[in-house]
C-alpha cells in the first residue's frame, strides 16, 4: 500500500487553482490534470462507476461487500485550490521531529509559533511545509489523499465488511462554486461526509451563512489642475464606501460564530473602481443585516455622487445545521469513529463553507471532517502527517460502525 505522504505530494505538486472571475466550468482548465491523474488511479483499484464529467466532477463507488442492507454513505473532497495564493510550482517540504522553533521556509518566509501558536501543539511530530512562495493545497488535497489511502485499504483488505461507497472529487469549492454541477441524484448516497475540516479532530456541523458583494464605480476623470467640482474620483470613493463598513466586524477581529465583511479584492482608479466582499455570519439574521448594511453604504454614496456605485450581492450558501439537524445520527457516527481513534472530538461551527454547506440544502446531508491541514490559503500553510493518517484512520472507522450500526 502507498504512503499517503506520496500520495499527498503527488496531488499537491499538480496546479488546480481555481479563478473566481472565470464564467467557464471548470474555472480552470488545469483541474482536470489532478481529476484525470484520480480516475486513472481508481481505475487501478478497482473502482466502478467511475466518472470524469465535462465540468471536471469525478464520481467513483467501492461496491457493497455485504448482503447487509446499509445506507449509502458518501465521500466528497474537493480538487482545486484557492486562487488567494499561487498553486503552481508547489514543492512540499518534510520536517520531521518539529522541535517547537521557527521553520524557515526560505531566506525571506519563516512560519514562527510566536505568530502561528497553534505549531507547538504539533512538537515533536513530522510536517508538511511550503517552500515560502506558494500555498500547500492541503485545502483540500489532504482530503483527496485521505480518501484515496483509504479507498486503497478497503480494496486490499476485503475482510472488512461495507455497505456501497460513492465518492466524489469536486472542482471550483474555493469559487463558491463546486456544487454547481454536483449531481446529487446520481451519487445516489443517503448522507455524506466532506473531508476538508482543519486540526486533528475537527468535526463540523453549522457553517456560516455567506454571500459576495460587487461594487463597482464609476467615476469621472478630469486634468487634476482643472478638477474641482469637477472630478469624481472612483478610487477615492471605494475608500468612503469601505469606510462606512464597521472596522470591528472584520475577520481579524472576529471569532467564534461572530460574522465578518472581509474586503476580498480591490482594483481601480480615477475612472473605475471594482471590489469584490465576503459578507459572513453564523445567524440568518445576522447575515440579512450585514447586506442590508453594504446596500445602505451603496444608497448614501450614490446619493452623494450621483448613482455612480453599483451593488451586486449574491447568495453562495447558507448555514447547513438546518439540514443536517434531523439526521443528527450522521454527527454521532462521526463523533464516534473520531473518538475510536483516540481523539477527543472538536465539534465546533466552521468560519468558512464547504461544498456540504450547499449540498445539505440539496439534499444530501453532510457534516465536514478534519482534513488536518492549517494556515490554508497562504505560504504558510502545513500539515502534520499524523493528522492526515489519522483523518484517513477515521474514514475506515466510518465504514466499521456503519456496518456495526
Amino acid at each position: 500500500m502507498e504512503n499517503i505522504v506520496d500520495k499527498f505530494i503527488r496531488y499537491a505538486k499538480i496546479e488546480t487553482t481555481s479563478d473566481f472571475y472565470s464564467e467557464a466550468s471548470p474555472t480552470t482548465a488545469v483541474q482536470f490534470d489532478l481529476a484525470k491523474q484520480l480516475v486513472k488511479e481508481l481505475t487501478e483499484m478497482g473502482l466502478t462507476e467511475i466518472e470524469l464529467t465535462e465540468q471536471c466532477y469525478v464520481y467513483a463507488t467501492l461496491p457493497a461487500n455485504t448482503d447487509r442492507e446499509l445506507p449509502v454513505m458518501g465521500l466528497i473532497a474537493h480538487m482545486d485550490t484557492a486562487p488567494d495564493c499561487s498553486g503552481k510550482g508547489v514543492s512540499p517540504r518534510i520536517v520531521e521531529n518539529y522541535d517547537g522553533k521557527v521553520i524557515a521556509l526560505n531566506s525571506s518566509v519563516s512560519l514562527d509559533p510566536r505568530e502561528f501558536p497553534e505549531l507547538l501543539d504539533y512538537v515533536g511530530e513530522t510536517l508538511i511545509v511550503t517552500d515560502g512562495n506558494t500555498l500547500l493545497g492541503a485545502d483540500d488535497k489532504a482530503g483527496v489523499a485521505e480518501i484515496m489511502s483509504a479507498l486503497e485499504y478497503l480494496t486490499e483488505h476485503p475482510e472488512i465488511k461495507h455497505g456501497k461507497i460513492r465518492i466524489g472529487f469536486t472542482p471550483d469549492e474555493e469559487v463558491g462554486k463546486g456544487a454547481d454541477h454536483f449531481d446529487v441524484a446520481k451519487f445516489g448516497a443517503d448522507f455524506a461526509y466532506t473531508m476538508d475540516g482543519g486540526a486533528r479532530g475537527e468535526l463540523e456541523y453549522e457553517s456560516f451563512h455567506a454571500a459576495d458583494a460587487f461594487v463597482r464605480i464609476a467615476g469621472k476623470s478630469v486634468h487634476p489642475g482643472s478638477a474641482k467640482n469637477k472630478m469624481i474620483n472612483a478610487a477615492n470613493v471605494a475608500c468612503e464606501f469601505h469606510a462606512l463598513l464597521p472596522v470591528a466586524e472584520r475577520p481579524e477581529h472576529t471569532e467564534g460564530r461572530e460574522g465578518f465583511f472581509m474586503l476580498h479584492e480591490i482594483r481601480g482608479g480615477i475612472e473605475q473602481a471594482e471590489m469584490r466582499y465576503l459578507i459572513r455570519d453564523h445567524s440568518r439574521e445576522q447575515f440579512a443585516r450585514r447586506k442590508e448594511v453594504m446596500q445602505q453604504a451603496a444608497d448614501y454614496l450614490n446619493q452623494k455622487y450621483g448613482g455612480r456605485i453599483q451593488l451586486e450581492l449574491k447568495d453562495s450558501y447558507y448555514n447547513m445545521r438546518e439540514k443536517i439537524e434531523p439526521v443528527m445520527w450522521i454527527v454521532d457516527l462521526a463523533k464516534a469513529a473520531i473518538e475510536a481513534e483516540g481523539m477527543a472530538p472538536l465539534i465546533q461551527p466552521i468560519r468558512g463553507g464547504t461544498d456540504g454547506s450547499r449540498l445539505s440544502y440539496m439534499g444530501l446531508p453532510c457534516p465536514n471532517i478534519f482534513a488536518g491541514g492549517l494556515n490554508f490559503h497562504g505560504r504558510y500553510e502545513y500539515l502534520p502527517v499524523k493528522s492526515l493518517e489519522k483523518a484517513r484512520d477515521v474514514i475506515l472507522r466510518l465504514v466499521q460502525l456503519l456496518n456495526e450500526r
